[in-house]
């Protein structure tokens, strides 16, 4: 296949990608922006195994297969809950292939210049692409892997440390080892002191240091890094992953891997500068900060949690003309949103109004709400975001809080000294009444305390989210 082709189906390609990005900002049509990525890839995969300079074929469809197979069985394994830690690992798979390229690329570069100049004339695909660079390309080249390598490794670990700190094998609390910033500081030094060393010398050793170095940024980078800012870390690490791959696509030539790496990279961006307006929080802070560092003693809370049962709860629900439900992590630990689809479905029936509130930063993943409440059946129109639903709380009867903690968390309004001051939060306790479903009396993921929990009109009724709502059905009239 000519290189016209290939560069013809990578700009289909590339077009399609772009469609799939633009679609999922709309949930109607998210299910065609899907498609149009899958195609998209497959597009990409058939050209780069067709294209000038492939080989390996029987490799390369053994390997398809079996990470096909592989990415089946995950995909119909890991349940919704499991998503963020999902998302999260497959960015470390992002960040440990841009480093396998990487050190490949630079092999081949050592390979061909050590060739004499007649035995270069008969090298194809990447290796005779290097044959004919020049010696300041050559520099260019060399800079493109080091920064594909270093990106790739910082990717790669954070990601690790990400997915430990979702699926709770790695403490959600900020850690840092004695040192702190010091030891991130010292180590991007070292980095840069070998990018000039690799760039003199083209050797493999500063390239080994480097990446070990990076290794560690990751790791410690992110284990600083609070469990309350996971959603910004997710979509950070997504924006990391994309740059990986777009250096990469710089070493290897290939267009539509930085095309891709570019959108990946830019959408990841904005959404964590989203997701950290989002938290009145800086980008910077929260990266290189983690969670909390207000400084004073936070707020005590006094009273106690009053507690109500199913009976309680629905007779509130059955007087109710205006009824807003806030999800949060809980719901989807619990799998509830098929019975919260159910319960919204009887009290419209009955001709309440009734609407989601949801918070850029609810659950552990950026839109992990909107995506259960759709698979679920929830009409998108009464799905509402933070700044479209915050003033009617006042004028709302009842509100349902599934598993929230910090998003629904007054402290962040009356104590300047609370870890998530300043944020904003959705102002549930301006309502009526107030139902807080929760599994016990903790402080939830972040370790926080709610002041939301001891107000006079909040009620605690406790217990598994999914088996709460579903006592709730029947007496609903």
């Amino acid at each position: 296949m000519s290189y016209g082709f290939t560069t013809a189906v990578y700009v289909a390609a590339a077009v399609l990608f772009i469609l799939a990005l633009g679609g999922l900002s709309n949930q109607e049509k998210a299910k065609r922006a899907v498609w149009y990525g899958i195609v998209g890839m497959a597009l990409a995969v058939i050209a780069t195994l067709m294209g000038p300079g492939s080989g390996f074929w029987w490799l390369s469809l053994v390997l398809i297969l079996i990470g096909g197979a592989i990415g089946q069985y995950v995909a119909q394994r890991v349940q919704m809950t499991e998503m963020p830690q999902l998302v999260a690992a497959m960015h470390s798979l992002v960040g440990l292939a841009a480093v396998f390229v990487g050190f490949n690329a630079h092999f081949e570069l050592v390979r061909v210049l050590g060739m004499d100049e007649a035995a270069r004339h008969g090298l194809e695909g990447f290796a005779a692409v290097l044959a004919h660079k020049t010696p300041v390309e050559q520099n260019i080249l060399r800079v493109e892997l080091f920064l594909g390598i270093f990106i790739g490794a910082v990717t790669f670990t954070g990601s690790v440390i990400a997915y430990g700190k979702l699926a709770g094998k790695v403490t959600s609390a900020a850690t840092k080892l004695p040192g702190g910033h010091a030891l991130n500081a010292s180590a991007a030094a070292l980095s840069l002191i070998c990018l000039i060393w690799y760039f003199n010398s083209g050797g493999l050793l500063p390239m080994i240091l480097m990446t070990l170095a990076a290794l560690f940024i990751g790791y410690h980078l992110i284990m600083g890094i609070g469990g309350a800012d996971m959603p910004v870390v997710v979509s950070m690490l997504n924006s990391y992953s994309g740059w990986a791959a777009a250096a990469i696509g710089f070493s290897l030539g290939n267009d539509l891997l930085i095309v891709v790496g570019a959108l990946v990279g830019s959408s990841g961006a904005i959404l964590s500068y989203i997701m950290c307006k989002a938290m009145n929080r800086s980008f910077i802070s929260v990266i290189l900060g983690g969670f909390g560092g207000t400084g004073g003693p936070a707020m005590e809370v006094d009273g106690e949690q009053i507690a109500i049962d199913a009976e309680g709860v629905a007779a509130a629900l059955n007087d109710a003309d205006n009824i807003i439900i806030v999800p949060g992590y809980g719901m989807a630990v619990a799998q509830a949103q098929n019975a919260v689809s159910e319960l919204t479905r009887k009290l419209r029936e009955r001709g309440k109004n009734v609407r989601f509130a949801i918070h850029p930063v609810a659950g552990r993943l950026p839109g992990h709400m909107n995506v259960l409440l759709a698979e679920a059946k929830v009409p998108y129109d009464i799905v509402l975001e933070m700044d479209e639903i915050n003033d009617d709380f006042p004028e709302t009867d009842v509100v349902i809080v599934i598993g929230s903690n910090d998003i629904v968390n007054p402290a962040a309004q009356e104590d300047p000294n609370s870890p998530i001051a300043g944020m904003p939060v959705l102002e549930v306790w301006k309502a009526k009444q107030v139902f807080v479903l929760k599994r016990g009396q903790g402080t939830g993921y972040s370790g926080i305390e709610n002041p939301l929990f001891y107000k006079e009109n909040t009620r605690m009724y406790y217990g598994d989210a999914r088996e709460s709502i579903d006592k709730l059905l029947p007496l609903i009239d």
